[in-house]
């Protein structure tokens, strides 16, 4: 199937200004990207869409997903733990409700329950249930008996040879990223942030038995020593970092050529928002939330400017902020770290792209067809992408899971 694309503006996820172009498509990838709205008319090709002047720019990623916190803009849970037939049915659920909104790939952040996740990851390359292509995880490691985010006993020894054994166990599950927490979460325990839960020997271990499986680390870090530890390990992509001194970003910045880093605004913005009902306490998620986004005002625009490269995605599942949400980060990182809207939609697009280790995220010859058309210009409102009416268009590897009222057979 060849498509051709026609008379749009096209941000291109580069970070180069948009301008008047069209696109062909030729099965799942990009064939030609050309300047001037009629500048390929004369291609061969068997569906026509007419952008009519709209933005043409890459499916969106989001770097910091958990697709197994039930919560969507379509369905709240008010509790966390679910059957585990209904957290299938809410798996799936967020999957296909993030592709809704425009994101077409996914880096999972960890997840609930072993196994779920490769299973939804086959399901979507399969075409048997609608989703963005998908890093899948395993359940978040955080040691037995030390503070933190409790997340089960898999493997929850201690030791080098207990992280090499879990990094096993998850190679055998068929995950492509495992979610270490190497440090606490003020969130959920107050006080815990700066809890350390793993030493060097172990992470320097998990992270030699990840590069040996082909495996990614992604790394739940607050503090310094977290941080430091986290990159000791290789990882992928560090979250959070709320409170990085200027020793742990100088060791940020020297590894910005393998190391992501993702702040999470989302679930700041979201708790400051909540108001929840007098029973819940939220008092302490709120006090940290609001500490965490001023320090991140100096971390991340700094980080950026080192060159970094900092990734949307903001732990969305909670009730207050569900997921299908996601698009918010575009404009948290304009109100709070100081982004024009074209750069938040970089890290959303190109950055994001580079994150998954796929063709991805740019409107680039060679590159998966991995396309929104937006009604209006979200280089100049990035909110505009927080309403899924706009997307006239979602495509995903060239087949459109969303079609335009303008789509017509050559």
């Amino acid at each position: 199937m060849r498509t051709l694309i026609r008379d749009v503006r096209i941000f291109d996820g580069s970070g180069s200004a948009p301008y008047a172009g069209s696109v062909l498509v030729d099965g799942e990838h990009i064939a030609h990207v050309a300047q001037g709205a009629d500048a390929l008319d004369g291609a061969a090709h068997d569906q026509r869409i007419e952008g009519a002047g709209r933005t043409l720019m890459p499916g969106m990623v989001d770097a910091h997903t958990h697709l197994t916190w039930g919560s969507s803009i379509e369905k709240i849970y008010h509790q966390f733990i679910l059957p585990p037939e209904e957290l299938k049915v809410a798996a799936w659920r967020n999957a296909r409700v993030l592709l809704d909104q425009g994101f077409t790939s996914l880096y999972s952040a960890g997840a609930l329950v072993d196994g779920i996740e490769p299973e939804l990851a086959a399901a979507i390359a399969a075409g048997e249930t609608p989703g963005p292509r998908y890093v899948p995880s395993t359940i978040e490691r955080s040691p037995e008996g030390d503070e933190g985010v409790d997340t089960g006993n898999v493997f929850n020894g201690r030791g080098p040879d207990a992280m090499r054994a879990f990094v096993a166990y998850c190679a055998d599950q068929g995950v492509k990223s495992i979610k270490l927490v190497v440090s606490g979460e003020d969130a959920l325990k107050p006080g815990t942030a700066q809890h350390v839960l793993y030493t060097e020997a172990e992470m320097v271990a998990a992270g030699q038995a990840c590069r040996e499986a082909g495996l990614w680390i992604a790394a739940h870090a607050y503090y310094p020593e977290a941080i430091g530890l986290a990159l000791d390990a290789g990882a992928r992509v560090i979250y959070h970092a709320s409170y990085a001194d200027e020793a742990a970003m100088a060791r940020m910045i020297a590894a910005k050529d393998t190391t992501f880093y993702a702040p999470g605004p989302g679930v700041s913005v979201g708790a400051l928002e909540a108001s929840p009902p007098p029973h819940i306490d939220m008092s302490a998620m709120k006090a940290s939330a609001a500490e965490r986004l001023e320090r991140e005002k100096v971390i991340v625009p700094a980080l950026k400017a080192a060159g970094v490269k900092v990734l949307i995605g903001g732990d969305y599942g909670f009730p207050f902020n569900p997921n299908g949400r996601n698009a918010r980060d575009l404009a948290h990182f304009v109100e709070y770290y100081g982004y024009t809207p074209a750069e938040a939609l970089v890290a959303a697009t190109r950055l994001g792209g580079e994150l998954m280790g796929l063709a991805v995220g740019e409107v680039r010859e060679g590159f998966l067809a991995d396309l929104l058309l937006v009604d209006g210009d979200p280089t100049q409102d990035v909110a505009i992408m927080q309403d899924a009416a706009r997307l006239s268009m979602i495509m995903k590897g060239g087949a459109l899971y969303k079609a335009p009222a303008a789509a017509e057979a050559a």
